[in-house]
């Protein structure tokens, strides 16, 4: 049978529980601050650890190395799949890459790490001088410079095709009056040049700036019947032709023509010669940033090269 403490009994184990507390505090405290860091360690590693999605030896895969990789417009099993054959593809990469390092030899492996060194030195450099090159280019160029260069270089522009100025007009095939338009596109006078402007909105195809210089092969593209075969009967200087197929009616005025290794017209070229004159600025900018950065090293003591001495 259980009896109830006396009120000196319960006294007592109060007393003596607080001599042990007091005895003990430090250690309680120890305790319980071990208590509290393990369970701060705990929560900080769960938010730090990141939850692997695939291991192959020592090379984990985790999901945030393919979230970048996975559209939002992607069904969920569209991403499933997508996400196991990234899986498959990394596991045999590395499955792959494990052995080559077992079964290359050493000489090979030396060279490839060499290799893959030197890109990614190439890598860094290249973003970086594209990005000076970007903020310090000048793209600006007159249309003096360009005829500048034009007129000092204008034995390098040779044609490699045959240019051609012209007007054209795609008719539909029951047009009913086709004679006027040839009629206008023959004489070509401000009223035959009202005229064609009024009824141009039932033409099919159009092309009347003939004091532009357009390549054989473009002129071929818009008229189907006019091919490589016989472009030269038809695409002379003044000739005015007709050709029909089984869509359209196609009438041209040919105005004048440039042939084969024939200079290249300063209008049709001076948009290459602009981008020649922006390269040459770049690279010129490439050398003088290298140059400067070698003697701002030299300067610093921080770039030398040792001498051997000859015996």
């Amino acid at each position: 049978m259980r009896t109830k403490p006396s009120c000196g009994t319960l006294s007592y184990c109060y007393f003596c529980g607080m001599l042990f507390l007091r005895r003990n505090k430090i250690a309680c405290l120890f305790v319980i601050g071990l208590l509290f860091l393990s369970s701060c360690n705990s929560l900080f590693k769960d938010k730090e650890e990141k939850e692997p999605l695939a291991r192959v030896g020592d090379a984990f895969l985790y999901g945030e190395d393919i979230a970048s990789l996975i559209n939002d417009d992607m069904s969920k099993q569209d991403s499933a799949l997508f996400v196991s054959n990234y899986i498959n593809n990394w596991a045999s990469k590395q499955l792959l890459l494990s052995k080559s390092k077992i079964n290359l030899p050493e000489e090979k492996l030396s060279e490839f790490d060499r290799l893959v060194d030197d890109y990614r030195a190439d890598l860094y450099t290249r973003a970086y001088i594209e990005a000076l090159v970007l903020q310090a280019q000048d793209t600006a160029v007159t249309t003096e410079q360009l005829r500048q260069y034009y007129e000092k270089e204008k034995e390098n522009f040779k044609l490699s095709e045959r240019l051609v100025q012209l007007r054209f007009v795609g008719l539909p095939t029951q047009f009913l009056h086709k004679d006027d338009v040839i009629k206008s596109m023959k004489d070509w006078q401000q009223k035959d040049k009202r005229y064609l402007d009024s009824v141009a909105v039932q033409f099919k195809k159009i092309h009347f700036n003939d004091s532009i210089w357009v390549s054989a092969s473009r002129v071929i593209e818009e008229i189907p019947p006019l091919t490589s075969l016989n472009e030269e009967d038809y695409l002379k200087k003044s000739q005015f032709f007709e050709l029909q197929d089984s869509l359209e009616v196609y009438l041209g005025s040919v105005k004048d023509v440039l042939e084969i290794n024939d200079t290249a017209p300063f209008e049709y070229i001076s948009p290459d010669i602009r981008q020649l004159i922006i390269n040459r600025r770049r690279l010129d900018y490439v050398r003088k940033l290298e140059t400067e950065i070698l003697d701002e090293a030299i300067q610093k003591n921080e770039f030398e090269v040792y001498e051997k001495d000859e015996k």
